[in-house]
């Protein structure tokens, strides 16, 4: 499909600076942008690119002002990354669905499913189950007995949900993530491990998404709970009867233990390790790698291993190069100290 300047302006509520008539039909990275495409500029590291790039179109914020002249015609728009995900979001919708039953999928007579739902070869749906209209669930999926699934939700190859999990509405799991398989619960009765039944469930909330290969366990008792509008990178564990809250974002590699409590709107860089239950308060801000070991509070910013608040563990990060420097120093003292008193001591 193609798109002028004016076009894609007007839906985005923007405002043209050059040719609104120039068209477009692919989007394009702004470093590596080609005649045809509309690019984006919302990080100021790639604000040399905008003089060079090939792209008919970029996307700017409101406050953009260049400094020498641009080939590219602008659209000015409040948030320019968020105005790409629109237009992205625009496409997506457009692309032709997949819809249907695939005869080499099973589905047990006594799940319920909604209208217009695609399910593919070899997926597997066991009995109760019930599924929501518009829901894709893709090939070599498995759903297990008594699973709930909301509207609008999509389910990648490869997905697995075991029993009596529930997903909300809106939501997408992506390759390879397995919702609801046991915690890790074990009682040690001398060298053996003995182990614990997990008998609670998954629940997740409306609006949330998956990462490929990520991990959430069943709760011992009760259940393990992904509020709304959480995002969760690829590669991340959360174990049994944690609680992540509403709109929190974890990147890759992020290990939870069990029964911790995320407030909500946190942000977690990647390989953040929590241990059990520890509650994070709500709007806090974990840098990659942290090791956190106790409760922090709400709108906490923390990083290092363990976590430590951040301009503290900034502080010591410029030290740290000195301390071989600083430790010849102090030996130097040391010597020059001791060599005085023994004077003072002569002097007597």
């Amino acid at each position: 499909m193609t798109f002028t300047a004016k076009q894609i302006a007007d839906f985005l509520k923007g405002e043209v600076v050059g040719n609104p008539e120039i068209k477009v039909s692919n989007f394009s990275k702004i470093e590596e942008g080609k005649a045809g495409t509309i690019t984006f500029l919302a990080n100021p590291k790639y604000t040399s690119y905008i003089y060079s790039t090939k792209a008919d179109i970029v996307l700017v914020n409101s406050d953009f002002e260049p400094e020498s002249p641009i080939g590219a015609t602008l659209i000015k728009v409040p948030n320019a990354y968020a105005a790409l995900a629109s237009l992205m979001e625009l496409v997506n919708k457009s692309t032709p669905r997949k819809s249907g039953i695939d005869t080499m999928s099973f589905i047990a007579p006594t799940a319920k499913l909604g209208e217009e739902l695609y399910v593919g070869a070899f997926a597997y749906i066991g009995d109760h189950v019930e599924i929501g209209d518009d829901c894709k669930i893709f090939p070599h999926s498995y759903i297990g007995d008594n699973v709930k699934i909301g509207k609008n939700t999509v389910v990648y190859p490869g997905v697995r949900i075991y029993h009596n999990c529930v997903i909300g509405d809106n939501c997408i799991l992506h390759s390879g993530a397995v919702i609801g398989a046991d915690g890790f619960g074990f009682s040690k009765e001398g060298e053996v491990y003995h182990k614990i039944p997990q008998l609670g469930n998954v629940i997740i909330e409306d609006d949330v998404e998956i990462g490929a290969n990520s991990a959430i366990d069943r709760a011992v008792l009760g259940s393990t709970i992904i509020r709304r509008g959480v995002k969760l990178d690829n590669l991340i564990q959360i174990a049994h009867n944690c609680e992540i809250g509403a709109h929190t974002a974890m990147a890759a590699q992020v290990g939870i233990a069990g029964s911790v409590k995320i407030g909500e709107n946190c942000l977690f860089g990647g390989q953040v390790g929590i241990g059990g239950h520890i509650t994070i308060g709500k709007n806090s801000q974990v840098g990659a790698q942290s090791g956190i070991i106790s409760n922090t509070k709400e709108g906490s910013e923390i990083i290092g291993s363990p976590a430590v608040p951040v301009k503290s563990f900034f502080r010591s990060s410029v030290i740290i190069p000195k301390l071989p420097d600083m430790y010849r120093q102090l030996n130097a003292l040391e010597r020059e100290l001791s060599e005085l008193k023994k004077k003072f001591d002569t002097d007597d």
